[in-house]
């Protein structure tokens, strides 16, 4: 073997170990010696080189490489393309494959490939037909991509699958699983059962992670965890995505005692330490015990934790409201170090921006969006921005961008109707459900909760009835608690307490403390006492440690002058140790978020904001507002009348709504976030000083939106 030969053998070798490494430095030296002709230059050795670049996600010099190729053939357009798929740069990969004198199968799957990652369907499927209509060859891998370009669509699944069957490719397994995965993830679990069934001997590791997964994500955490004990008796290789799925199991079980069991035994194998495994972990730990600090302890164990597993950190803590602020720093942090957000990042991202109620970060959010290129899920990602916007307030920007949305979904319609809903739009909220209906996108259990409150919300009682009928006989949908809760309320706010009471009794479950929750709101409104004793008890028996039963028992005793009772009440809770949660309130002003206490005396503002609170009480008194002295609960205490007033006046909301006007411009909206319900008699006082100052207060709490304006609220003073 001569020297240039010896040269070049070793040349390929190290080339090659390079690109399995993704060692960039190396690869760049090398080809350095190439480009100064130390080897003879080849197609070969500069495809090679556009790998190496492409895989260390170094667009620019993969360019110049394959510039700089003598004679690309069709693996190096294909080498380039993929790159440019990667970073989602699809116009300059699709103008690439239109420059390949005959593209083969690969160039075709690649393109497929990254249409299908980005939720393209319609450049997927007009790619697929060109395929199909110059009868070109397709193997399992462009099936697998044009079943996941599907989304959402079962009608253009089930054509799909016809035509793998028809063709024969459903020899493939790659197919199989694309499928099985497209109908777990839509909700059909029995089509994803019979496929795994058919495939027989031909399931690999993929089908048999993603049957877990199937069994997972529909609650069937025992069946999830049966069929790994079977693949483990098969003697099936078990590696990292297999350990996920069962870790996904024991999340949707709930099973922590399980799930740290199974955790011991991936320390043992050291497989704890792997990124998609930790992935897993994260969230059974965010899920299962609400513990954020266990999950930043496995984040900290993996030495080069990817983009997946931030975005579970970042899913960990916006789905914990108290820790949005930790889901933006993460999210912030992610990117500091290099990763570039994907939809599940901006999604949980924004999803921490409306806990926060903050329009300022959750417009900073839409406009990295806009400026980023989102590799796949546009929608989902403006599912969010819709949400959020909603939950900031902005009712009008949520509409805007919903009407701007080249397409909807199931939850888009969902997101649009549950804002209607929350800002006591029952009206419009209805009107879209109807169009939904029309348009025949599917309703699920989510969207009839929305439609029934907002049902609730304008009175309609039979209307109501109809949708919960309709949720099983139309839509074969289980009513759940949360939607017996939802006609508790609806009839509760008509004043049927007694045919409410017979509900919460004849459900075929447990009400739980959401049900008798809304029974006792239903009594408290009407000062049905007596049932509003068993709703407090019942209440009480779910969650012993809860302030709300025994706040709105004494607050009912006080208004119906039975103080011997409110004090009892009072004396039980002190006596058990349940306290009440410290309320506060906060309002976004220039990017900035004020938070305000009852009797507040940390803000700098606070003497203006105490002097402007004392004389617009004044003017509210002159036009009807009358203190709700009987509210306070405390005459047990021998407080006097004057210093309950005084006591009410500092409330949070009050000092936030305050603040808000006098740092604002005249007509300019306000929004105030409260951390519990808004007490009875800020929300009549607010009521009135909406109409005096001719503003548009809106103050978020725990239940809903109350817009107040012109003297009225938009709860019609239920809530």
């Amino acid at each position: 073997m001569n020297q240039i030969s010896w040269n070049l053998h070793n040349f390929r070798h190290l080339l090659k170990h390079c690109i399995a490494e993704r060692d960039f430095l190396t690869g760049k030296s090398l080809h350095a010696l190439y480009i100064k002709s130390i080897v003879p230059s080849s197609t070969y050795l500069s495809n090679h080189f556009i790998l190496l670049y492409s895989k260390c996600r170094r667009l620019l010099a993969a360019r110049r490489a394959f510039d700089l190729t003598p004679n690309p053939n069709v693996f190096s357009f294909n080498a380039i393309i993929a790159a440019y798929a990667k970073e989602s740069q699809m116009k300059v990969a699709h103008q690439l494959f239109d420059r390949i004198p005959v593209p083969d199968l690969v160039s075709y799957n690649t393109m497929l490939s990254a249409f299908a990652d980005r939720g393209e369907m319609g450049p997927a499927f007009s790619l697929f037909s060109g395929m199909r209509e110059m009868g070109l060859d397709m193997d399992g891998f462009t099936l697998s991509a044009v079943v996941t370009a599907c989304g959402d669509d079962v009608s253009l699944m089930r054509q799909l699958h016809s035509f793998t069957v028809s063709s024969g490719l459903d020899s493939y397994v790659s197919p199989s699983n694309a499928l099985l995965t497209f109908y777990s993830k839509n909700g059909y679990l029995n089509e994803a059962k019979r496929m795994f069934d058919e495939m027989g001997e031909a399931r690999d590791e993929v089908s048999w992670n993603s049957m877990i997964v199937a069994y997972g994500q529909h609650r069937e955490g025992l069946r999830a965890l049966e069929l790994f004990q079977e693949m483990i008796r098969k003697g099936m290789y078990v590696d990292m995505y297999t350990l996920a799925s069962v870790l996904t199991a024991f999340t949707c079980l709930s099973d922590l005692v399980g799930g740290l069991q199974f955790h011991a035994k991936l320390v043992k194998t050291g497989f704890q330490q792997n990124s998609h495994v930790g992935s897993g972990l994260i969230d059974l730990y965010s899920k299962c015990k609400g513990a954020m600090s266990d999950c930043e302890k496995v984040f900290q164990e993996i030495e080069e934790p990817d983009l997946v597993l931030w975005n579970t950190m970042i899913s960990g803590y916006s789905q914990n409201e108290e820790l949005s602020e930790e889901a933006l720093d993460c999210f912030r942090s992610m990117r500091r170090v290099g990763y570039r957000p994907d939809d599940c990042s901006f999604v949980c991202a924004i999803s921490a921006c409306s806990n926060l109620s903050s329009p300022s970060q959750g417009k900073q959010m839409h406009g990295l969006v806009i400026k980023s290129e989102i590799p796949s899920n546009w929608i989902s990602v403006d599912n969010a921005l819709v949400a959020m916007y909603s939950k900031c307030g902005n009712l009008e920007d949520a509409r805007s961008l919903f009407d701007r949305m080249p397409e909807h979904n199931t939850v888009s319609l969902n997101s649009m109707i549950a804002g209607y809903a929350q800002h006591g739009l029952g009206e419009e909220s209805l009107t879209l459900f109807q169009a939904m209906l029309d348009i025949d996108i599917p309703p699920s259990s989510i969207t009839f909760i929305s439609v029934l409150s907002a049902c609730a919300h304008t009175g309609k009682v039979h209307e109501g009835q109809t949708y919960f009928n309709m949720m099983k006989e139309k839509f074969g949908l289980e009513p759940e608690a949360e939607h017996y809760s939802c006609m508790i309320d609806l009839l509760g706010r008509a004043g049927k307490i007694s045919e409410a009471e017979k509900l919460i009794e004849t459900m075929p479950f447990s009400p739980g403390s959401i049900g008798w929750a809304s029974l006792l709101g239903a009594c408290r409104k009407h000062g049905n006492m007596e049932i509003a004793v068993k709703a407090a008890y019942q209440f009480l028996l779910h969650e012993p440690a809860n302030a709300a039963p025994y706040v709105v028992l004494s607050n009912m005793y006080a208004s119906a002058g039975r103080l011997e009772d409110m004090v009892a009440v009072r004396r039980l809770m002190r006596d058990r140790g349940v306290k009440k949660k410290p309320g506060c309130s906060w309002i976004e002003l220039n990017r900035r978020t004020h938070v305000f206490v009852a009797e507040d005396s940390s803000h700098p503002m606070i003497k203006e904001i105490y002097d402007y609170l004392d004389e617009m009480l004044l003017k509210i008194r002159k036009v009807g507002y009358v203190p709700d002295v009987n509210r306070f609960s405390l005459k047990e205490d021998g407080k006097e009348e004057k210093e309950m007033e005084m006591r009410l006046r500092h409330h949070s909301e009050k000092l936030a709504v305050a603040f808000g006007l006098i740092s604002t411009k005249d007509g300019e909206p306000i929004l105030v976030v409260k951390n519990l319900r808004i007490c009875g008699d800020c929300h009549n006082a607010i009521k009135h000083i909406s109409k005096i100052t001719k503003r548009e207060i809106t103050v978020r709490d725990t239940r809903r939106f109350h817009c107040f304006k012109e003297g009225q609220c938009s709860c019609e003073d239920y809530w």
